[in-house]
C-alpha cells in the first residue's frame, strides 16, 4: 500500500503525463475498485467488465483530484467509481423501461410535487391510484421505475407525513457495502451548505419529521417540503455526475 505522501507524488506525476504512476495508483487501488464492483453483480453484466468501467472510474478520480480538496485519494474516488458503473447501468444496462411506465411515473411526480405543494406531505399510493385512475400495483411499478438510475437518496412515503429515504440508516458498520455508501453520501452531503445538511440529518438520521424540522428551523412546512425537494434533487443530480 502507498503512503498518503506517495499517492500524492504519484498523483502529480500521472496528471503531469506519467503513464508508470498511473499504472502504480491502478494497481495500488484495485482491491477498492473490486470492492465496489462485487456491489453490482448479478446485474446481467461480467465482472471483467464492470471492473473496466470502474477502473475508468478511478482514472477519472486521478486525473480531477485536487490536493486542495483535503480528503484522502481514496475517499474521493469512491463516487467517481461507483457513478462510472452507474451510469452504464442507467444508460446501457438490460433492465428497460416502457414508455407508458415512464409517462404514468412523470404524471406520478407531477401530481405528488402539487399534491406535496398544497398539503405540506407526499400523497399516498392509495391517494395516488384514485386521483390518477391507476391502481396500485401500476402506480408501485411506475415509481420503482423512477428510482433505478438513483436508488440512493430517493424518497417514499408511508402515509403518516413521514418520508424514508432508500439508502436508510447504515444497518452495520462491518458492512463494507454499507461502508461505501457511507463514504459516497458524505461526500455528496459536504457540497450541501450547511442549513441544506442539517435537514437532511435531521429527516434522515434523526428520523424527525418536517413538522418537527420545520419548528426546529423556524420556518413553514410547506418551506421544509420544498427545501427537502430542492435538495433531494440537487443530490440526484450530484450522483448522476
Amino acid at each position: 500500500m502507498l503512503s498518503t505522501a506517495e499517492t500524492l507524488r504519484h498523483l502529480r506525476q500521472a496528471q503531469s503525463g506519467d503513464n508508470a504512476s498511473k499504472e502504480i495508483l491502478i494497481t495500488n487501488n484495485s482491491l477498492l475498485v473490486k470492492s465496489i464492483v462485487y456491489r453490482f453483480k448479478n446485474k446481467g453484466v461480467d465482472f471483467d467488465d464492470l471492473y473496466q468501467l470502474g477502473c475508468m472510474g478511478l482514472l477519472k478520480a486521478i486525473y480531477n483530484f485536487d490536493e486542495s480538496f483535503n480528503v484522502r485519494f481514496s475517499t474521493y474516488a469512491v463516487p467517481m467509481i461507483i457513478g462510472e458503473i452507474k451510469r452504464f447501468l442507467r444508460d446501457d444496462g438490460e433492465i428497460k423501461v416502457s414508455r407508458i411506465i415512464k409517462y404514468q411515473a412523470y404524471k406520478i411526480a407531477r401530481f405528488t410535487e402539487e399534491y406535496q405543494s398544497k398539503h405540506g406531505f407526499e400523497p399516498t399510493v392509495e391517494t395516488i391510484s384514485q386521483a390518477l385512475d391507476i391502481s396500485e400495483g401500476d402506480v408501485v411499478l411506475a415509481l420503482d421505475s423512477s428510482k433505478m438510475t438513483v436508488s440512493l437518496y430517493e424518497t417514499i412515503d408511508d402515509g403518516e407525513d413521514k418520508s424514508q429515504s432508500l439508502i436508510e440508516k447504515i444497518p452495520s458498520q462491518d458492512s463494507e457495502e454499507d461502508m461505501i455508501d457511507s463514504i459516497y453520501l458524505k461526500q455528496l452531503m459536504s457540497k450541501l451548505s450547511e442549513r441544506e445538511q442539517k435537514v437532511i440529518m435531521l429527516r434522515y438520521f434523526r428520523d424527525k419529521t418536517q413538522g418537527e424540522v420545520s419548528k426546529i428551523l423556524g420556518v413553514s412546512q410547506v418551506q421544509v417540503s420544498r427545501l427537502e425537494n430542492k435538495i433531494i434533487k440537487r443530490l440526484k443530480e450530484l450522483a448522476n455526475k
